[in-house]
């Protein structure tokens, strides 16, 4: 029943390790609870609503994809494309936020179209080896970026951009004293070490004052305010289409980033290719369809997946336990939002320590692959986005070694793909 499923292989993994992976990617990314109802709710959307939309979506989304797809792929509403949704569409250009959410559903049936036709399949395939593998790597040090500053061991600099935080006390010492702890646990091959740094590290964050529960259970408000708020005036305007194609741009890039990293990782890929690609990108389009009518910004596959592949999920099983998680905390809320950003640091440092492996996969004695890695790598924290990196990556792939001769090496889908990231810049 597992292997029918979830495609479930007993000589891969084992139940105990899938139900620990899955809760491992739940506490990974639970901030989502806190953090898309924060951002979504300063257009005037209904913040009690909200939450029980990204709740839902995220745990229907996610066994969707345990269930069809059979990976350990988590997905709730995207970071980064709820903030393009609520200041740049709402706040910025000044439009409702129902008239956004069109936009998202738009985007959304877009997708689907692209999936049905395998165009989402054929851009993975013409990115080459090295910038896949450049990829898993940019991403480690991306998530890693985003660990250590949401636990403010890296902060905010006016002068330098980003320096080092005060590591005597607060966020940034329970992070430091996580980071330490997960450590010594993976040293000492303790299974579940992730899952349990993130609750050791909850713990000690009461005394410390970081970690603050304030009651148990919570009833679910309701998701009316927000539920099938369309507005399709002004579709059919220049903006729509700028809306819409941005979406478009950020979400596939940053989906296909991401499950080639995570998938990567996990040994998933065989000579390049991806298992189950096309249903992958076919879940992610319906949930990004169906979000838009349950109320909120675009879904998308979540980095923090990769949690949850460390500890060991190599099915669907993983995914549907996540989703599981997610359904808990409807009615748990108060209890998964008190543990802060700083005791799921450590698992995004560490992971993306782990994701860094695949570096060595890249060719640096041959400048024509190794610069473009190192663009496509560095770019990504740098940047804060996996999509840009993946773009300047691939355009720096192509003229370099394009002006250098070396024109054997590329295809007229490489071509095409860099002639549309170009659009990027010019439009």
């Amino acid at each position: 029943m597992l292997e029918k499923l979830f495609g479930f292989n007993f000589k891969e993994t084992t139940v105990k390790t899938e139900v620990m992976a899955g809760i491992t990617t739940f506490l990974t990314m639970a901030y989502i609870l806190a953090v898309n109802p924060n951002i979504l709710s300063e257009t005037g959307m209904d913040k009690g609503a909200l939450f029980t939309t990204t709740v839902v979506m995220s745990a229907v989304a996610t066994m969707f994809m345990g269930l069809y797809a059979k990976l350990p792929l988590a997905l709730a509403p995207g970071m980064g494309l709820n903030a393009f949704f609520a200041y740049t569409v709402c706040m910025i250009m000044g439009y409702s936020w129902q008239f956004a959410l069109t936009a998202v559903f738009l985007e959304g049936l877009v997708f689907i179209l692209l999936t049905v036709t395998n165009l989402r399949e054929k851009i993975v395939d013409v990115i080459p080896d090295t910038l896949k593998n450049a990829i898993s790597a940019g991403i480690g040090l991306y998530i890693a970026f985003i660990g250590l500053k949401s636990s403010d061991i890296i902060i905010n600099n006016e002068a330098t951009l980003v320096s080092l935080g005060n590591l005597s006390s607060g966020s940034a010492l329970l992070g430091v004293i996580g980071i330490v702890l997960t450590s010594v646990m993976l040293v000492k091959n303790i299974k579940g070490a992730l899952l349990f740094g993130i609750l050791i590290t909850t713990l000690i964050g009461i005394p410390l004052g970081v970690t603050n529960i304030d009651g148990v259970f919570s009833v679910p408000p309701s998701i009316e305010p927000i539920f099938m708020k369309f507005e399709w005036t002004n579709i059919f305007t220049k903006d729509m289409v700028i809306i819409v194609f941005t979406l478009l741009f950020v979400d596939l890039f940053d989906c296909i980033g991401t499950v080639i990293g995570v998938t990567t990782r996990a040994g998933m890929a065989k000579n390049g290719k991806i298992p189950r690609l096309k249903e992958i990108f076919m879940v992610d389009s319906i949930s990004t369809a169906a979000g838009a009518v349950m109320g909120t910004s675009t879904v998308a596959v979540y980095v923090e997946s990769a949690a949850g592949v460390n500890e060991g999920g190599r099915s669907g099983l993983t995914a549907f336990v996540t989703g599981a998680c997610f359904l808990l905390a409807l009615f748990f809320a108060p209890l998964f939002l008190a543990i802060p950003a700083a005791a799921t640091a450590p698992v995004l440092v560490l992971v993306g320590l782990m994701m860094m492996g695949s570096v060595l996969k890249v060719n640096f004695a041959d400048y024509a692959e190794a610069v473009p890695a190192f663009v496509c790598i560095i770019f990504m924290p740098l940047s804060y986005s996996i999509s840009d990196g993946i773009v300047l990556g691939h355009l720096s792939y192509i003229f370099i070694n394009l002006l250098s001769g070396n024109y054997r090496k590329m295809t007229i889908g490489m071509y095409i793909l860099a002639a549309f990231f170009l659009l990027k810049f010019l439009v």
